[in-house]
């Protein structure tokens, strides 16, 4: 199976995925839904390293650490904000992660004192606009629906795609020294479990099951866990660009079921901010993997 369509499969499992999230959020807390998402992930997960023989033990065990730590904090943030907001609003702004991932790199040329394609020159000025532009559609997709009732939804939505981005560089550096797909998502199910176990002590507690209840849990689990490891193994085998670039297949996928199941509301401002945001995004992409191509080009040149 190609890169590419592990990615565009993974995108439409993730909408597909935030429906039953939204469904979830009437009967159980954001940690309740992380705890038995990751449970569930982590029960397959660990079938899945004994079907195919691979060990549980890794040679990087602090990569997977920061890994896990970084990718849960960001799903609970998303998961809260799915419960709050509209959903494609939500999906959107987890999305952003592309966008944020070029102001990290904006910033770290500017503390370096370097252009992020050559030394002692000033940040791509089309990198800085498509970050401008992001942020600018954020504020347009926010408009329509944005209130004093969902504040926190909508900032938990934007910290889940800065945080989304911080773990996609993770992701993209254990495929690097070769860690199989599984296993990144096992140890991503383990910092799942523990971190939703904590958010629900601190919160909302455990809550009763209902049949309904159990089988959205469940839905949530398998679609996840599906998701995040056609989208591990798309990272780890495809190139960064192309890949990242797909996955805003999934706001369209989230926008069409949004208004079918939920009514969400279409307006002329939340399209444009949405395709904003995706232009931006794809935009962002392309330049800053030429800027991490050009910049390690140089500093091997450096160093020859």
């Amino acid at each position: 199976m190609k890169p590419t369509l592990f990615m565009m499969a993974a995108s439409a499992l993730f909408a597909l995925m935030g429906v039953c999230v939204k469904l979830a959020a009437a009967h159980y807390g954001a940690g309740e839904i992380v705890l038995y998402r990751s449970l569930i992930g982590l029960t397959l997960m660990a079938a899945v390293l004994r079907l195919r023989g691979i060990a549980w033990r890794t040679p990087v065990p602090a990569m997977h650490f920061w890994r896990a730590s970084i990718g849960t904090a960001g799903l609970c943030l998303w998961f809260y904000a799915i419960g709050a907001l509209p959903l494609a609003t939500a999906m959107t702004l987890n999305y952003m992660s592309s966008v944020w991932l070029a102001l990290f790199l904006i910033g770290s040329a500017l503390l370096a004192g370097t252009d992020v394609q050559g030394p002692h020159r000033r940040p791509d000025v089309r990198l800085v606009a498509a970050v401008l532009a992001g942020f600018a559609g954020v504020a347009l997709v926010l408009h329509p629906t944005f209130d004093r009732q969902q504040i926190w939804g909508g900032l938990s939505g934007l910290l889940s795609g800065m945080v989304a981005a911080m773990a996609y560089l993770q992701v993209t550096a254990l495929g690097r020294v070769g860690e199989p797909g599984e296993r990144v998502v096992f140890y991503f199910s383990i910092g799942g479990c523990v971190a939703g176990l904590g958010l629900t002590a601190l919160t909302s507690g455990l809550h009763a099951h209902t049949a309904q209840g159990l089988g959205l849990l469940l839905a949530i689990g398998l679609l996840a866990t599906m998701a995040q490891w056609l989208l591990t193994r798309a990272y780890a085998t495809g190139a960064t660009l192309g890949i990242a670039a797909l996955q805003y297949l999934g706001i369209v996928y989230s926008f069409g079921l949004g208004v079918w199941l939920f009514h969400d509301p279409v307006t002329v401002l939340a399209l444009a901010g949405m395709a904003l945001i995706i232009a931006a995004g794809v935009a962002a992409t392309l330049l800053s993997g030429r800027a991490r191509a050009g910049s390690t080009a140089v500093a091997a040149a450096s160093e020859s």
